[in-house]
Parts: structure tokens; C-alpha cells; sequence
């Protein structure tokens, strides 16, 4: 028997609920501060290696490179931080019914959003 249901390849046409993305979000933000670690960890030896390290990872960070490095990774740890509180709230019990589900995801994104531009504004 074979059965007949509805296949959609479309991606553009999927809309996924907030609660979605803010769990992909979460996701993203854990192994964007992975990678970000892994250029804490090069700057910190090169730095302490020897003057001129340090005068190289220094002007490395004072650049418009390394402030959006400091930007992306202060942004991927607010939200990475967000995203853990609001799963641990979910693990005892609230926020686990759909309208509030969404509601407190929309709101995490919202909040994430504000607080990137302020990191941004007091990093540059």
C-alpha cells in the first residue's frame, strides 16, 4: 500500500513558530562561541608570548575586524545566555504551553536584539 501524503520541498514556504527559532538560535550561538573561544585562545597565547604579541593581538582588537569579533561574541554569549535561562524556566514546568511558549521566545529574541545594539554602541 503505498501511502499518499504531502511532501513540501519548498523551504521558502516553511514558517517555523518562534519557539523553533529561538531553539535553532540557541543552537547557533553555542557553536558560534565555540569558534569565538577558539580566537580567545590564539589571542591570549600570541599575547603573553611577548611584547610584540601583545602589540600585535592589540592592535588586532582595536581594529574594525577585532570589534566585530568583540561585538559577534558578546551578542552570540547574550543570547546563548537568554536562551539558557529561558530553557531552564521551560525545564521547571512554565512557559511549556504554546501561546507562552512563542510568547517568551518572542521575547528573548526581542530582548537579545536590544541588548546587541547596546554591546555594540559601548564596544565601538
Amino acid at each position: 500500500m503505498k501511502k499518499q501524503r504531502p511532501v513540501n520541498l519548498d523551504l521558502n514556504t516553511i514558517k517555523f513558530p518562534p519557539s523553533a527559532i529561538s531553539s535553532i538560535l540557541h543552537r547557533i550561538t553555542g557553536v558560534a562561541m565555540f569558534f569565538a573561544l577558539l580566537f580567545v585562545i590564539w589571542a591570549w597565547a600570541v599575547s603573553v608570548s611577548s611584547p610584540e604579541g601583545f602589540a600585535q593581538v592589540q592592535s588586532l582588537l582595536g581594529g574594525i575586524v577585532g570589534k566585530l569579533i568583540a561585538i559577534g561574541t558578546a551578542s552570540a554569549l547574550t543570547y546563548h545566555i537568554l536562551g539558557g535561562i529561558r530553557h531552564a524556566i521551560m525545564d521547571m514546568g512554565h512557559w511549556e504551553e504554546l501561546e507562552s511558549g512563542n510568547l517568551s521566545a518572542q521575547i528573548i529574541i526581542g530582548l537579545w536584539v536590544v541588548l546587541t545594539v547596546v554591546l555594540g554602541v559601548v564596544l565601538w
